[in-house]
């Protein structure tokens, strides 16, 4: 499938956009899931076809289903909402390659510490209105200050996975 975007500005729809997490923890044996209820986002394709954006995610809006998990998430044990209250990412170029696949290289900050971050999404269902970017990658928690780990029941680097829906703002 071939996509062409339309140049202009665009907006994150957060009511028909996803950001969720997945870890294992409990030594492995469990798999914590949860999602980011606040999004907002926006972007601009540029004339020659590459774009730029930024996202950001209230940290406070992680719901793992489970409220003392949440909150100690939310601690400076973890996330520390109090003093960062949002995780960003800046794309600072997206390309579309191979008819979906768009590659995108920014920057993630999530605790006041930026790393660099580079991803392979895919777009689905664009046209001159909107688009959909889907994708899956997965992060290095300890580089970011979030190293909390009792008794080591919590290893592996975690998954994020983004269903993003854009809006065409203006042309």
């Amino acid at each position: 499938m071939t996509v062409a975007v339309e140049t202009g500005l665009w907006q994150l729809d957060a009511t028909a956009s996803t950001v969720g997490i997945r870890h294992k923890t409990m030594w492995g044996l469990v798999t914590v899931k949860g999602g980011f209820g606040a999004l907002n986002g926006t972007g601009e394709v540029r004339p020659d076809g590459s774009a730029v954006g930024t996202l950001t995610f209230d940290v406070a809006s992680l719901d793992t289903g489970n409220a003392k998990r949440d909150t100690h998430l939310r601690s400076a044990d973890f996330f520390d909402a109090d003093h960062h209250p949002e995780i960003t990412f800046a794309a600072r170029s997206a390309e579309l390659r191979d008819g979906d696949q768009v590659h995108v290289v920014g920057q993630l900050t999530v605790r006041g510490i930026s790393r660099p971050l580079s991803l392979t999404a895919r777009l689905t269902d664009g046209d001159a209105t909107g688009l959909t970017l889907d994708t899956e990658f997965s992060v290095d928690r300890d580089q970011f200050g979030l190293g909390w780990n009792q008794l080591g029941m919590i290893r592996g680097r975690t998954t994020v996975t983004a269903a993003l829906r854009f809006v065409r703002t203006t042309g």
